[in-house]
């Protein structure tokens, strides 16, 4: 890749939404919060925005779950981290099996260090099944990280920290 791809970042802060949405720790209020700012991203700046926005996140996570790689009990990217989500993707009933090559390779291109958005752009517009099938590759990633750090609820606020200090950079409109 000779170009890093761009996401807006509010539709990258929408991504997370889906995530939120499918974890059973986000009470019924947080999830009709989370609907919400999902929906009015959708519709400010398209689901394909969103979509691209979910295969930033997925990027973002499995490098930060990888980033010890090497390390004596860190996760191995590709004989652990890899294998371990896509198996546990299989068991999503809603998740369509055939998207999940696309789904490793995304995650390979984020444990190899490529941007994983300028990596997916090179094949077109993401089907709907294949958006759907990150969101649960994303859900698997936070669960992860929340199992890994042995406290529920870590990749939340990592991620509502982030999205923090980008809304409060200067020149981000925050």
């Amino acid at each position: 890749m000779t170009r890093d791809a761009t996401v807006v970042d509010e539709a990258v802060s929408a991504a997370w939404e889906t995530c939120r949405l499918l974890d059973n720790q986000t009470s019924t209020e947080q999830r009709h919060q989370a609907q919400q700012r999902l929906q009015a991203a959708m519709d400010m700046y398209g689901c394909d925005e969103v979509a691209r926005g979910t295969v930033f996140l997925v990027g973002a996570l499995a490098a930060y779950l990888t980033q010890e790689a090497g390390q004596p009990g860190s996760l191995d990217p590709l004989s652990d981290l890899i294998p371990g989500v896509i198996r546990r993707l299989s068991r999503f009933e809603m998740a369509d099996p055939a998207q999940a090559p696309m789904a490793a390779a995304v995650l390979t291109a984020a444990v190899l260090g490529q941007d994983t958005v300028a990596w997916r752009d090179q094949f077109g517009p993401l089907p709907r099944a294949e958006v759907l099938t990150h969101s649960f590759v994303l859900w698997l990633l936070a669960d992860l990280l929340d199992v890994c750090a042995e406290r529920p609820g870590t990749a939340n606020e990592i991620m509502q920290a982030t999205f923090e200090s980008l809304a409060n950079a200067p020149g981000t409109g925050g």
